[in-house]
Protein backbone atom coordinates (compact mmCIF):
# COMPACT_ATOMS: atom_id res chain seq x y z
CA UNK A 1 0.00 0.00 0.00
CA UNK A 2 0.71 3.54 -0.76
CA UNK A 3 1.82 5.84 2.47
CA UNK A 4 0.36 8.70 3.53
CA UNK A 5 3.09 10.91 2.81
CA UNK A 6 3.35 9.52 -1.05
CA UNK A 7 -0.33 10.17 -1.37
CA UNK A 8 -0.17 13.86 -0.61
CA UNK A 9 2.71 14.49 -2.45
CA UNK A 10 0.80 12.49 -5.86
CA UNK A 11 -2.07 15.13 -4.96
CA UNK A 12 -0.25 18.09 -4.83
CA UNK A 13 1.53 17.72 -7.89
CA UNK A 14 -2.03 17.96 -9.90
CA UNK A 15 -2.35 21.53 -8.63
CA UNK A 16 -0.48 24.32 -10.36
CA UNK A 17 1.08 27.16 -9.03
CA UNK A 18 -1.53 30.68 -8.10
CA UNK A 19 -2.94 32.16 -11.26
CA UNK A 20 -4.05 36.30 -10.53
CA UNK A 21 -7.24 38.19 -11.35
CA UNK A 22 -8.00 41.35 -10.83
CA UNK A 23 -11.15 41.76 -9.05
CA UNK A 24 -13.82 44.53 -7.27
CA UNK A 25 -12.24 45.02 -3.59
CA UNK A 26 -15.77 44.14 -2.22
CA UNK A 27 -15.61 40.53 -3.65
CA UNK A 28 -12.30 39.62 -2.56
CA UNK A 29 -12.92 39.04 0.94
CA UNK A 30 -11.10 36.07 1.79
CA UNK A 31 -8.24 36.28 -1.52
CA UNK A 32 -4.74 36.62 -0.98
CA UNK A 33 -2.70 39.71 -2.16
CA UNK A 34 -0.95 39.28 -5.43
CA UNK A 35 1.13 42.57 -5.01
CA UNK A 36 2.10 44.92 -2.39
CA UNK A 37 -0.79 47.82 -1.74
CA UNK A 38 1.15 50.81 -1.53
CA UNK A 39 -1.07 54.45 -0.60
CA UNK A 40 -1.01 56.74 -2.90
CA UNK A 41 -1.11 59.46 -0.47
CA UNK A 42 -1.22 60.29 3.20
CA UNK A 43 -3.37 58.54 5.70
CA UNK A 44 -5.29 60.56 6.87
CA UNK A 45 -4.93 62.96 3.84
CA UNK A 46 -5.15 65.80 6.25
CA UNK A 47 -5.24 66.72 9.96
CA UNK A 48 -8.80 66.47 10.97
CA UNK A 49 -10.78 66.59 14.14
CA UNK A 50 -11.00 63.47 16.35
CA UNK A 51 -13.90 64.59 18.31
CA UNK A 52 -16.88 66.57 18.24
CA UNK A 53 -15.93 70.25 19.90
CA UNK A 54 -14.12 73.09 19.09
CA UNK A 55 -11.39 73.89 17.24
CA UNK A 56 -8.93 76.49 19.02
CA UNK A 57 -5.52 78.04 19.52
CA UNK A 58 -4.57 76.41 22.63
CA UNK A 59 -2.41 79.11 23.99
CA UNK A 60 -6.04 81.42 23.92
CA UNK A 61 -7.39 79.01 26.62
CA UNK A 62 -4.63 78.40 28.68
CA UNK A 63 -5.45 78.78 32.50
CA UNK A 64 -9.40 77.93 31.63
CA UNK A 65 -11.24 76.18 34.46
CA UNK A 66 -14.58 75.10 35.62
CA UNK A 67 -14.24 78.07 37.37
CA UNK A 68 -12.66 80.70 35.78
CA UNK A 69 -13.98 79.67 32.21
CA UNK A 70 -12.67 81.35 29.24
CA UNK A 71 -15.21 82.53 26.45
CA UNK A 72 -14.51 82.58 22.52
CA UNK A 73 -16.31 83.87 19.67
CA UNK A 74 -17.91 81.08 17.61
CA UNK A 75 -17.22 82.13 14.03
CA UNK A 76 -17.15 78.77 11.95
CA UNK A 77 -18.93 75.46 12.05
CA UNK A 78 -16.75 72.49 10.20
CA UNK A 79 -18.23 69.29 9.19
CA UNK A 80 -17.07 66.46 8.05
CA UNK A 81 -16.83 66.66 4.31
CA UNK A 82 -16.35 70.48 3.98
CA UNK A 83 -14.12 71.20 1.40
CA UNK A 84 -13.31 74.80 1.65
CA UNK A 85 -10.08 76.17 3.41
CA UNK A 86 -10.92 77.71 6.67
CA UNK A 87 -8.69 79.97 8.58
CA UNK A 88 -8.92 80.53 12.89
CA UNK A 89 -8.27 83.64 13.93
CA UNK A 90 -6.75 84.40 17.21
CA UNK A 91 -9.09 84.09 20.37
CA UNK A 92 -12.09 82.37 18.20
CA UNK A 93 -13.14 78.77 17.65
CA UNK A 94 -14.69 76.96 15.30
CA UNK A 95 -17.02 74.36 16.10
CA UNK A 96 -15.99 71.41 14.26
CA UNK A 97 -17.40 67.37 14.00
CA UNK A 98 -15.56 64.02 14.19
CA UNK A 99 -13.11 63.90 10.89
CA UNK A 100 -13.58 67.15 9.82
CA UNK A 101 -10.33 68.92 8.71
CA UNK A 102 -8.91 71.40 10.78
CA UNK A 103 -8.88 74.78 10.06
CA UNK A 104 -5.55 76.83 9.58
CA UNK A 105 -4.28 78.36 12.63
CA UNK A 106 -5.88 75.70 15.20
CA UNK A 107 -4.28 73.60 17.30
CA UNK A 108 -6.54 71.74 19.31
CA UNK A 109 -9.77 70.46 19.43
CA UNK A 110 -11.56 70.63 22.40
CA UNK A 111 -14.48 67.93 22.89
CA UNK A 112 -17.94 69.56 23.50
CA UNK A 113 -18.28 68.08 26.44
CA UNK A 114 -15.86 70.40 28.35
CA UNK A 115 -17.32 73.52 27.23
CA UNK A 116 -20.75 75.21 27.85
CA UNK A 117 -21.61 74.89 24.33
CA UNK A 118 -24.96 73.15 23.06
CA UNK A 119 -24.44 71.34 19.81
CA UNK A 120 -28.39 71.13 19.65
CA UNK A 121 -28.33 74.81 18.33
CA UNK A 122 -26.06 77.02 15.71
CA UNK A 123 -23.24 78.77 17.55
CA UNK A 124 -22.57 80.84 14.48
CA UNK A 125 -23.58 84.36 14.26
CA UNK A 126 -21.59 86.07 17.08
CA UNK A 127 -22.25 83.44 20.12
CA UNK A 128 -19.53 82.44 22.53
CA UNK A 129 -18.63 78.97 24.23
CA UNK A 130 -17.02 79.21 27.15
CA UNK A 131 -14.06 76.47 27.81
CA UNK A 132 -13.66 74.79 31.14
CA UNK A 133 -10.43 73.26 30.64
CA UNK A 134 -6.89 74.16 29.07
CA UNK A 135 -5.46 71.65 26.75
CA UNK A 136 -2.45 70.49 25.22
CA UNK A 137 -1.21 71.38 21.75
CA UNK A 138 -2.68 68.79 19.37
CA UNK A 139 -5.04 67.57 21.75
CA UNK A 140 -7.65 65.56 19.75
CA UNK A 141 -6.25 66.34 16.22
CA UNK A 142 -5.59 63.14 13.59
CA UNK A 143 -2.62 64.30 12.21
CA UNK A 144 -2.15 63.55 8.07
CA UNK A 145 -0.11 60.26 7.41
CA UNK A 146 -0.43 59.03 11.34
CA UNK A 147 -1.65 56.30 9.77
CA UNK A 148 0.12 55.60 6.78
CA UNK A 149 2.40 57.88 4.96
CA UNK A 150 2.74 58.40 0.81
CA UNK A 151 4.56 55.77 -0.81
CA UNK A 152 4.06 53.32 2.39
CA UNK A 153 3.31 49.54 1.95
CA UNK A 154 -0.51 49.54 3.55
CA UNK A 155 -0.59 45.48 2.47
CA UNK A 156 2.08 42.93 1.38
CA UNK A 157 1.73 40.84 -1.09
CA UNK A 158 0.23 37.18 -0.16
CA UNK A 159 -1.88 38.87 2.60
CA UNK A 160 -5.81 37.57 2.92
CA UNK A 161 -8.33 39.62 2.89
CA UNK A 162 -10.44 40.14 5.80
CA UNK A 163 -13.12 42.66 6.78
CA UNK A 164 -10.20 45.22 7.87
CA UNK A 165 -8.28 44.45 5.12
CA UNK A 166 -10.95 45.23 2.96
CA UNK A 167 -11.67 48.45 4.75
CA UNK A 168 -8.03 49.66 4.53
CA UNK A 169 -7.77 48.84 0.74
CA UNK A 170 -11.30 51.14 0.24
CA UNK A 171 -9.63 53.62 2.35
CA UNK A 172 -6.97 53.54 -0.24
CA UNK A 173 -9.23 54.46 -2.71
CA UNK A 174 -8.70 51.32 -4.89
CA UNK A 175 -11.85 49.69 -6.46
CA UNK A 176 -10.31 46.25 -7.15
CA UNK A 177 -7.19 44.25 -6.33
CA UNK A 178 -4.83 41.74 -7.97
CA UNK A 179 -5.60 38.62 -6.05
CA UNK A 180 -4.85 34.83 -6.34
CA UNK A 181 -7.67 33.40 -7.87
CA UNK A 182 -10.09 31.46 -6.47
CA UNK A 183 -10.22 28.07 -7.93
CA UNK A 184 -13.65 26.13 -8.80
CA UNK A 185 -14.21 22.80 -7.60
CA UNK A 186 -16.77 21.07 -8.82
CA UNK A 187 -18.08 18.32 -6.12
CA UNK A 188 -19.64 14.67 -7.40
CA UNK A 189 -20.99 11.79 -5.64
CA UNK A 190 -22.23 8.62 -6.47
CA UNK A 191 -24.34 5.61 -5.77
CA UNK A 192 -27.60 4.07 -6.89
CA UNK A 193 -28.19 3.60 -3.42
CA UNK A 194 -28.37 8.01 -2.52
CA UNK A 195 -31.48 9.90 -2.32
CA UNK A 196 -31.65 13.62 -2.03
CA UNK A 197 -32.54 14.98 1.48
CA UNK A 198 -36.23 15.34 1.72
CA UNK A 199 -37.33 12.87 -0.34
CA UNK A 200 -39.19 9.46 0.81
CA UNK A 201 -36.53 6.67 1.60
CA UNK A 202 -36.94 3.40 -0.06
CA UNK A 203 -35.20 0.07 2.22
CA UNK A 204 -32.27 0.11 1.28
CA UNK A 205 -31.49 3.19 0.16
CA UNK A 206 -30.07 6.43 2.38
CA UNK A 207 -29.47 9.97 1.90
CA UNK A 208 -26.58 11.40 0.32
CA UNK A 209 -24.59 13.53 2.81
CA UNK A 210 -21.06 13.42 1.40
CA UNK A 211 -21.94 16.20 -1.51
CA UNK A 212 -23.19 18.51 0.50
CA UNK A 213 -20.53 18.07 3.11
CA UNK A 214 -17.56 17.98 0.84
CA UNK A 215 -19.12 21.32 -1.32
CA UNK A 216 -19.19 22.82 2.48
CA UNK A 217 -15.28 21.84 3.20
CA UNK A 218 -14.22 23.04 -0.21
CA UNK A 219 -16.43 26.65 0.45
CA UNK A 220 -15.05 26.59 3.81
CA UNK A 221 -11.15 26.21 2.54
CA UNK A 222 -11.69 28.98 0.23
CA UNK A 223 -12.46 27.98 -3.15
CA UNK A 224 -15.63 28.12 -5.43
CA UNK A 225 -17.91 24.74 -5.09
CA UNK A 226 -20.31 23.54 -7.27
CA UNK A 227 -22.20 20.41 -6.04
CA UNK A 228 -23.42 18.13 -8.77
CA UNK A 229 -26.05 15.76 -7.59
CA UNK A 230 -25.31 12.46 -6.88
CA UNK A 231 -25.65 10.13 -10.46
CA UNK A 232 -26.53 6.50 -10.21
CA UNK A 233 -23.92 3.48 -10.69
CA UNK A 234 -23.83 3.91 -14.21
CA UNK A 235 -20.43 4.20 -16.42
CA UNK A 236 -21.92 6.35 -19.14
CA UNK A 237 -24.21 8.40 -17.08
CA UNK A 238 -20.74 8.95 -14.64
CA UNK A 239 -18.69 10.00 -17.91
CA UNK A 240 -21.52 12.31 -19.19
CA UNK A 241 -21.56 14.29 -15.84
CA UNK A 242 -18.13 14.26 -15.57
CA UNK A 243 -18.08 15.58 -19.20
CA UNK A 244 -20.69 18.47 -17.71
CA UNK A 245 -18.37 19.30 -14.55
CA UNK A 246 -14.98 19.49 -16.59
CA UNK A 247 -16.34 22.62 -18.83
CA UNK A 248 -15.53 25.46 -16.18
CA UNK A 249 -13.79 23.16 -13.48
CA UNK A 250 -9.91 23.55 -12.10
CA UNK A 251 -10.51 20.40 -10.25
CA UNK A 252 -13.61 17.89 -9.25
CA UNK A 253 -13.96 15.54 -6.55
CA UNK A 254 -15.65 12.33 -6.58
CA UNK A 255 -16.63 10.38 -3.42
CA UNK A 256 -17.73 6.53 -3.74
CA UNK A 257 -17.23 4.54 -6.40
CA UNK A 258 -13.46 3.68 -5.51
CA UNK A 259 -13.37 0.15 -3.43
CA UNK A 260 -13.14 -3.22 -4.63
CA UNK A 261 -17.02 -3.77 -5.51
CA UNK A 262 -18.72 -5.05 -8.30
CA UNK A 263 -20.32 -1.73 -9.07
CA UNK A 264 -17.87 1.03 -8.66
CA UNK A 265 -18.83 3.22 -11.18
CA UNK A 266 -15.88 6.04 -10.59
CA UNK A 267 -13.23 2.96 -10.88
CA UNK A 268 -15.06 1.27 -14.04
CA UNK A 269 -15.12 4.44 -15.84
CA UNK A 270 -12.08 5.64 -15.37
CA UNK A 271 -9.73 2.66 -14.92
CA UNK A 272 -8.85 0.05 -17.06
CA UNK A 273 -10.03 0.21 -20.70
CA UNK A 274 -11.40 3.39 -20.31
CA UNK A 275 -8.30 4.89 -19.06
CA UNK A 276 -6.41 6.09 -21.84
CA UNK A 277 -9.33 7.69 -23.59
CA UNK A 278 -10.72 9.16 -20.94
CA UNK A 279 -8.01 10.68 -19.23
CA UNK A 280 -5.40 8.60 -16.82
CA UNK A 281 -6.44 7.84 -13.09
CA UNK A 282 -4.55 6.07 -10.75
CA UNK A 283 -6.86 3.81 -8.28
CA UNK A 284 -4.77 2.96 -4.98
CA UNK A 285 -4.54 1.70 -1.84
CA UNK A 286 -3.31 3.77 0.92
CA UNK A 287 -2.33 2.57 4.72
CA UNK A 288 -4.83 4.44 6.60
CA UNK A 289 -7.56 4.66 8.34
CA UNK A 290 -10.24 5.83 7.58
CA UNK A 291 -9.73 6.15 4.03
CA UNK A 292 -7.65 3.55 2.51
CA UNK A 293 -8.89 3.10 -1.41
CA UNK A 294 -8.34 6.64 -3.28
CA UNK A 295 -7.54 8.03 -6.58
CA UNK A 296 -6.46 10.79 -8.62
CA UNK A 297 -4.77 11.49 -11.85
CA UNK A 298 -6.62 13.77 -14.96
CA UNK A 299 -10.14 13.53 -16.65
CA UNK A 300 -10.27 14.34 -20.52
CA UNK A 301 -13.60 14.89 -21.49
CA UNK A 302 -15.17 14.96 -24.79
CA UNK A 303 -13.18 18.10 -26.01
CA UNK A 304 -9.87 17.03 -25.35
CA UNK A 305 -9.78 19.58 -22.19
CA UNK A 306 -8.08 17.63 -18.85
CA UNK A 307 -9.18 18.52 -15.57
CA UNK A 308 -7.13 16.85 -12.44
CA UNK A 309 -9.44 15.05 -10.62
CA UNK A 310 -9.52 13.32 -7.58
CA UNK A 311 -11.45 10.14 -6.26
CA UNK A 312 -12.34 9.66 -2.77
CA UNK A 313 -14.15 7.00 -0.98
CA UNK A 314 -17.77 6.45 -0.36
CA UNK A 315 -17.99 6.54 3.39
CA UNK A 316 -18.91 9.87 5.19
CA UNK A 317 -15.94 9.86 7.45
CA UNK A 318 -13.50 8.37 5.05
CA UNK A 319 -14.32 10.90 2.68
CA UNK A 320 -14.14 14.01 5.02
CA UNK A 321 -11.08 12.91 6.63
CA UNK A 322 -9.49 12.29 2.92
CA UNK A 323 -10.49 15.68 1.88
CA UNK A 324 -8.40 17.00 4.85
CA UNK A 325 -5.37 14.75 4.95
CA UNK A 326 -4.64 15.31 1.03
CA UNK A 327 -6.98 18.01 -0.61
CA UNK A 328 -7.04 20.97 1.71
CA UNK A 329 -3.41 21.45 1.79
CA UNK A 330 -2.48 21.75 -1.69
CA UNK A 331 -6.21 23.13 -2.69
CA UNK A 332 -5.18 26.33 -0.42
CA UNK A 333 -1.99 26.90 -1.41
CA UNK A 334 -2.65 26.87 -4.74
CA UNK A 335 -4.95 29.83 -4.02
CA UNK A 336 -1.81 31.47 -2.01
CA UNK A 337 -3.62 30.94 1.06
CA UNK A 338 -1.64 29.86 4.31
CA UNK A 339 -2.27 26.79 5.47
CA UNK A 340 -5.14 26.81 8.52
CA UNK A 341 -4.99 24.18 10.30
CA UNK A 342 -3.18 23.95 13.45
CA UNK A 343 -0.93 21.69 14.25
CA UNK A 344 -0.34 20.24 18.26
CA UNK A 345 1.08 18.19 20.78
CA UNK A 346 -1.70 16.54 23.19
CA UNK A 347 -1.98 14.50 26.00
CA UNK A 348 -4.36 11.90 25.15
CA UNK A 349 -7.19 11.65 27.87
CA UNK A 350 -7.92 7.38 27.50
CA UNK A 351 -5.72 3.93 25.95
CA UNK A 352 -6.66 3.81 22.20
CA UNK A 353 -5.74 1.23 19.74
CA UNK A 354 -4.18 1.03 16.43
CA UNK A 355 -4.10 -1.20 13.25
CA UNK A 356 -0.10 -2.03 12.69
CA UNK A 357 0.65 -0.49 9.40
CA UNK A 358 -1.65 2.23 8.97
CA UNK A 359 -1.69 5.42 9.69
CA UNK A 360 -4.53 5.93 11.92
CA UNK A 361 -6.84 9.68 12.26
CA UNK A 362 -8.66 8.87 15.22
CA UNK A 363 -11.73 11.68 15.81
CA UNK A 364 -11.10 13.85 19.34
CA UNK A 365 -12.21 16.19 21.33
CA UNK A 366 -9.44 18.39 22.46
CA UNK A 367 -9.52 20.54 25.44
CA UNK A 368 -9.61 24.71 25.05
CA UNK A 369 -7.46 24.09 22.04
CA UNK A 370 -6.72 27.64 21.66
CA UNK A 371 -5.66 28.68 24.84
CA UNK A 372 -2.34 28.47 25.20
CA UNK A 373 -1.13 26.73 28.83
CA UNK A 374 1.98 25.30 31.04
CA UNK A 375 0.88 22.17 29.86
CA UNK A 376 -0.03 20.17 27.11
CA UNK A 377 -4.09 19.99 26.59
CA UNK A 378 -5.67 17.17 27.01
CA UNK A 379 -7.16 15.20 23.71
CA UNK A 380 -10.24 12.67 24.21
CA UNK A 381 -10.70 10.41 21.46
CA UNK A 382 -14.33 10.29 20.77
CA UNK A 383 -16.60 7.49 18.93
CA UNK A 384 -15.81 4.28 17.52
CA UNK A 385 -13.19 3.72 14.36
CA UNK A 386 -16.09 2.62 11.64
CA UNK A 387 -15.93 5.20 8.79
CA UNK A 388 -20.13 5.42 8.91
CA UNK A 389 -20.02 6.74 12.64
CA UNK A 390 -20.61 10.56 11.13
CA UNK A 391 -22.24 11.69 14.49
CA UNK A 392 -18.65 11.46 16.55
CA UNK A 393 -16.88 13.55 13.42
CA UNK A 394 -19.41 16.28 13.44
CA UNK A 395 -18.65 16.29 17.36
CA UNK A 396 -15.20 16.13 17.32
CA UNK A 397 -12.94 19.44 16.74
CA UNK A 398 -9.64 17.80 16.39
CA UNK A 399 -8.17 14.13 13.85
CA UNK A 400 -5.54 12.53 16.40
CA UNK A 401 -2.60 11.60 14.32
CA UNK A 402 -1.64 8.06 14.99
CA UNK A 403 1.58 6.77 12.87
CA UNK A 404 1.16 3.38 11.12
CA UNK A 405 3.63 1.37 13.25
CA UNK A 406 2.19 2.35 16.37
CA UNK A 407 -0.62 -0.12 17.53
CA UNK A 408 -1.47 1.37 20.80
CA UNK A 409 -0.86 4.07 23.19
CA UNK A 410 -1.52 4.73 27.26
CA UNK A 411 -3.23 7.56 29.00
CA UNK A 412 -1.14 10.52 28.77
CA UNK A 413 1.00 9.68 25.95
CA UNK A 414 1.81 12.65 23.59
CA UNK A 415 0.38 13.19 20.52
CA UNK A 416 0.39 14.89 17.37
CA UNK A 417 -3.16 16.38 17.07
CA UNK A 418 -4.83 18.81 14.10
CA UNK A 419 -7.48 20.90 15.41
CA UNK A 420 -10.18 21.20 12.72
Amino acid sequence: MRSVAEHQKTVSELFGPPETVRIAVADALGMATADDAVSAFPMPAFDNSAMDGYAVRAADIAGASAAEPIRLRVVDDIPAGRTGQVTLEPQTAARIMTGAPLPDGADAVVQVELTDGDFSVDHRSGATVGFTTSVEPGKHIRRAGSDIARDEVALPAGTVLGAAQIGLLSALGLPDVEVARRLRVVVLSTGSELVEPGKPLQHGQIYESNGAMLTAAVTEAGALARHIHFVPDDVADFLERLDDASADADLIITSGGVSAGAYEVVKDALGGRTAESRGRVEFVKVAMQPGMPQGCGHHRDATGRQVPIITLPGNPVSSLVSFEVFIRPPLRAAMALPPDRRHLSARLGSDIRSPEGKRQFLRGVVDDPLTPSDTSPVVEPIGPPGSHHLRYLAGANALIDIPAEVTSLTAGTVVDVVVL
